[in-house]
């Protein structure tokens, strides 16, 4: 029987556990940050606004797309992995490991013939011309194909963060040395968008290869993922895979699909200084993911034993955390945002996007608030509250967006995602502290 001093003790290692993952984040996000700024402003200084603006038009219709089609299925490996490990049940987790693969191969093979679609039919709304689609398809086919979320799931599943984080920096060293090869050899458009599309194969790469090092590939190729079987294995598996992607799509989306607006409505050169402001500001969004990417494996375990009420401290602990953290990142982002706009942009017009930085960093902030809460939703098997409060959010702001875009330009965007973010949090709270009374 498990006592208090047992829980005690699970959660403190389990405290222990989650800050020594998201270590191992924030130093490979930290260097991405770094990273993704200086190729940022070798971009803008060599394509120019407008250029740029089309530039950030194709990346974001890629990764959006991305999102809307691939499974995040690095959830779902965590999610039922870890009771498989605690049982000992190896061919367990071999089948399931496999099953979420051949759910990311499948993506990926819907998404490319999606983004070659919509390349076709919508890409002349979005200033990207006949001239511009090769290069688009080219990365299109690199972000999709480069399938490595069920990877990412094993890894974070055996506590090797420290592989994950080596293979994440590959994306912005990768970059930045295309950025510079780009500037220096051949300054176009689609030179960057090769420079990405290479980053996104090596990336990919180098998680399949930490993968390999552990052995995990050679235990999947000694089993079948038989649907019933997996299905029998993993009780909900169908319902959990659905509900979670849809909010982690949502959550994700709704930081791409501004931009798309931005640039439908206002054109190339306003949707390059959106861009900039939300590369930014997404900051927060970064440091809000990789916070509950850490914290997701050891929020299962936890829960596993968890009483209500241990449920309800949990939360509260975590909402005043997050809720202190974003306040002194939002204070940091009002003083130093402008100077940082014109110094990463290379130019004085860059500053004009200041008010939208600082309403996507206040949107930031609040995600930043509530991030302890959604894994919480997740390993509570309440994964259809997550993502009902991300869909209200994507509504709302989809609302006021196409509301204010015509009437106060970009940022009628900004407003919009900060109205999301406010409504999926106030939401996403009401769910957490409804949960105890329900379980």
């Amino acid at each position: 029987m498990t006592t208090r001093a047992d829980r005690t003790d699970s959660r403190a290692g389990g405290l222990r556990a989650a800050l020594r993952n998201l270590g191992w984040l924030l130093a490979s996000r930290g260097m991405l940050a770094v990273l993704s700024l200086l190729y940022l402003g070798i971009a803008t200084r060599t394509l120019g606004l407008a250029d740029f603006g089309r530039f950030a038009l194709v990346t974001g219709a890629v990764q959006g797309l991305a999102l809307l089609i691939s499974f995040q299925t690095w959830q779902v490996v965590v999610r039922y992995g870890v009771d498989h490990r605690a049982r000992g049940d190896d061919r367990a987790l071999a089948r399931l490991f496999r099953a979420c693969l051949i759910l990311d191969g499948a993506g990926a093979l819907i998404g490319i013939a999606a983004g070659a679609a919509f390349l076709l039919w919508w890409g002349d709304a979005l200033g990207i011309g006949a001239a511009l689609r090769r290069d688009a398809m080219i990365l299109t086919v690199a972000q999709l194909g480069s399938v490595r979320s069920a990877a990412v799931g094993v890894l974070r599943l055996q506590d090797r963060f420290g592989q994950a984080a080596a293979a994440d920096l590959v994306t912005p060293v990768v970059r930045l040395a295309g950025a510079i090869a780009a500037a220096a050899a051949l300054p176009t458009l689609g030179a960057f968008l090769w420079s990405w599309a290479a980053a996104e194969v090596a990336t990919a790469g180098a998680y399949w290869w930490a993968l390999a090092r552990s052995g995990e590939l050679g235990r999947v190729r000694r089993v079948r993922a038989e649907r019933g079987t997996v299905a029998r294995e993993n009780p909900g598996i169908g319902p959990f895979l659905v509900t979670s992607n849809l909010a982690s799509t949502l959550v994700l989306g709704t930081k791409q699909v501004p931009l798309l607006l931005v640039g439908g409505f206002a054109g190339p050169a306003a949707a390059g200084a959106f861009r900039l402001a939300l590369q930014l500001a997404q900051a927060l969004g970064k440091l809000a993911q990789l916070i509950s990417r850490a914290a997701f494996p050891e929020v299962v375990r936890a829960l596993r034993d968890a009483s209500p009420e241990e449920l309800g401290v949990l939360s509260r602990r975590m909402l005043r955390a997050g809720g202190l953290a974003a306040i002194v990142i939002l204070c940091v982002v009002a003083a130093v945002g402008r100077p940082a706009l014109v110094l990463v942009g290379g130019d004085e017009s860059y500053a004009a996007g200041f008010p939208l930085l600082l309403w996507l960093a206040a949107a930031g902030s609040i995600d930043l608030a509530v991030v302890g809460l959604e894994p919480v939703l997740l390993a509570a098997g309440r994964s259809g509250a997550a993502l009902a409060s991300r869909a209200a959010g994507v509504a709302v702001q989809v609302g006021v967006s196409l509301y204010l875009l015509p009437r106060i330009g970009a940022s009628g965007a900004s407003v919009g995602v900060f109205a999301a973010s406010l409504l999926g949090a106030l939401l996403m709270i009401r769910a957490v502290f409804r949960a105890p009374a329900q379980r």
